[in-house]
């Protein structure tokens, strides 16, 4: 609850939708990272991975390292 960002790395289990939905509750900055882009595929994936509120990363974790520690998140 005192972070100021999450980082959510799929897949995740139920625990990860669960942490999501409470960053989601508490306004949080949310960072969905996926070394690919299936995160897009609507017939296998969440709806909330769309919402505005969630930031969609892909690459390489060096890579979402890079979005995250340059990324204003305040």
């Amino acid at each position: 609850m005192e972070a100021d960002f999450i980082v959510v790395i799929l897949p995740g289990g139920k625990g990860t939708h669960i942490e999501l939905g409470i960053a989601l509750g508490l306004e949080k900055r949310i960072f969905l990272y996926s070394p690919n882009e299936e995160v897009n595929n609507f017939e296998t994936i969440s709806t909330f991975y769309h919402l505005t509120e969630v930031e969609k990363c892909f690459g390489t974790l060096d890579e979402l390292l890079e979005k995250v520690t340059t990324t204003n998140v305040y």
